[in-house]
């Protein structure tokens, strides 16, 4: 019984490889699966996406939500991938309703009879992870009811594992995707996924912008209900609103419109520049128009956030960038946490220097914010450069706002809204007060060091005293000058071995005399010859494959 139950997992992870297998045939990538390293043929770059969309689409919500990953990493992804794959929803068949009843059960220790006065057996919303059901507390408050879907734990877990062997598979073994490091970004999706199947993380997000926004009367985040809530149930106020994405535009003014574009990310700038929390999915299914005017923000499974150190740093990157100090900008980019080959930064300084001054001194209302952001990434993929996640979540939604601010009024600018609030933040870091305190625990740091260091030389000076002081010096070029070096010595001693062979079978040859012979020489000389030509020729062979004649 015991084999029959471990066989059981593997030969559904064997359906679901083979499965796989198939589906990426069918959409072209048949190739990945063969000894070949490149695809059959040259395609538009246009298709690779299209294609890998529709692929991931077709092999389940899982798949569909690591696109949707993919499509927020444009640092890592070409921006015709990123484009497609934003087009990936994550919205399936909802699960029966007797199925959520028993998690609801199982998960609240009451029946939803008990539980709730009323629940609608028909969701408003279902995804990969969980659907969202209407119903009413006993108190006679209306909630909404996150339901996590019974089996999404463990078919998530499995195609995770599957989704790493296939990573590994093509690092190892397909050329045509090295823009990517697909194991790196597998485990992204895997940590990113497995906060998302904790309904206790987005709880907390959601108390905490609710505890932000306390008193705001622009925003409205709905309030947790603990007692209906745990790790799969997630019981949240009802904002009685209209989505953005059914919003009626055309029942509006053009003044309404921009008004109410500005609101949102006014909103957002709110959360990035005074909070530093942020809502990562400014999505227009994200956000609602409630009947009072306010803006209403649902789904706080994805939140960014920002460090006080995170604010100096991008306050100094302002600084320079309106100073006009270029040279400065791939330093305070390293400060970020930026990361570029060495031996390229002087491309990188010309590239920022091309970027910066082909909007230098522009109105804020001439510059189109989703091309410059589309620009920027376009030369970070370019680069190789490689971006915090928490700073990719950013981009990603200030490009998100623009985007969506530009559909509700064409002339929307999210820079625009960004300005005061990039002064702000300028103005009070290199206030007189933010200045005497960033004072004092710098003079703190140096005080602790200052008392470290009699330490750290006596132990210094005890080792040295003890022999087991070492210095190790790693170098790549000292590196590759070792092999080299090593690689040349074995061909030498490969050389000489040949040298002895031919001499000594030529030695044998004159002073031999009796014994067997073959082709007019003695048999060990004809041996001897033998194994040094052998290896005279693979020498020979080594040698050229090498390209160092």
């Amino acid at each position: 019984m015991r084999r029959l139950a471990t066989q059981e997992p593997r030969q559904r992870s064997l359906g679901r490889l083979s499965e796989i297998g198939k589906v990426a045939t069918r959409h072209g990538f048949g190739y990945v699966l063969e000894r070949r390293r490149k695809p059959p043929v040259e395609e538009r770059p246009s298709d690779r996406g299209r294609r890998l969309r529709e692929m991931l689409d077709e092999l389940g919500p899982t798949f569909v939500k690591f696109g949707q990953l993919l499509s927020t990493r444009p640092d890592l992804v070409p921006l015709d991938i990123v484009a497609e794959l934003r087009r990936l929803q994550d919205d399936v068949t909802p699960v029966s309703f007797a199925e959520i009843e028993d998690v609801i059960r199982a998960e609240l220790g009451l029946s939803v009879e008990r539980a709730f006065t009323s629940f609608d057996e028909t969701p408003i919303a279902a995804a990969s992870i969980g659907q969202v059901h209407r119903a009413t507390l006993p108190t006679g408050e209306e909630v909404v009811v996150k339901v996590q879907r019974p089996n999404a734990p463990r078919q998530i877990e499995s195609d995770l594992v599957l989704m790493r062997s296939a990573a590994r598979f093509v690092r190892e073994r397909v050329r045509a995707f090295d823009f990517i490091d697909a194991e790196a970004l597998v485990d992204e999706f895997g940590r990113s996924i497995r906060e998302e199947l904790d309904y206790l993380h987005e709880a907390r997000n959601a108390e905490t912008f609710r505890r932000h926004f306390e008193g705001d009367e622009r925003v409205a985040i709905p309030r947790v209900t603990r007692r209906y809530t745990t790790s799969r149930v997630l019981t949240l106020e009802f904002l009685d609103g209209i989505h953005l994405r059914d919003l009626d535009t055309s029942a509006y003014t053009p003044e309404q419109r921009r008004d109410l574009a500005y609101r949102m990310t006014d909103a957002w700038m709110t959360m990035i520049f005074r909070h530093g929390f942020f809502h990562g999915d400014p999505h227009p299914s994200n956000i609602l128009v409630l009947a009072d005017g306010r803006i209403g923000l649902v789904d706080f499974g994805l939140a960014g956030s920002l460090t006080d150190e995170d604010m100096s740093r991008l306050t100094r990157l302002f600084v320079d960038a309106a100073t006009e100090n270029v040279e400065a900008l791939p330093r305070r980019l390293s400060e970020l946490g930026v990361r570029y080959d060495k031996e390229r930064e002087g491309e990188l300084r010309s590239a920022i220097e091309e970027f910066y001054y082909r909007y230098y001194g522009s109105r804020l209302s001439e510059i189109d914010p989703i091309e410059v952001i589309r620009e920027g990434f376009d030369l970070i993929y370019s680069l190789n450069l490689r971006l915090p996640s928490r700073f990719v979540i950013l981009d990603k939604t200030i490009a998100t706002l623009g985007a969506v601010g530009v559909e509700l009024y064409p002339e929307f600018n999210v820079f625009e809204v960004a300005k005061p609030y990039a002064r702000g933040l300028i103005a009070e870091r290199f206030s007189p007060r933010r200045v005497s305190l960033r004072a004092q625990k710098e003079l703190r740091e140096l005080a602790g060091i200052a008392r470290e260091l009699p330490y750290q030389v006596h132990d210094i000076l005890e080792e040295i005293r003890d022999g087991q002081f070492e210095v190790q010096l790693k170098n790549p070029g000292v590196d590759d000058l070792a092999r080299h070096v090593d690689r040349g010595a074995n061909r030498l001693a490969v050389a000489l071995i040949v040298l002895g062979g031919l001499i000594g079978s030529s030695m044998i040859g004159i002073f031999a005399k009796g014994g067997p012979h073959i082709a007019g020489l003695h048999v060990f000389s004809f041996v001897g010859f033998l194994f040094a030509g052998s290896l005279g020729l693979w020498l020979l062979w080594g040698i050229i494959r090498s390209g160092r004649l």
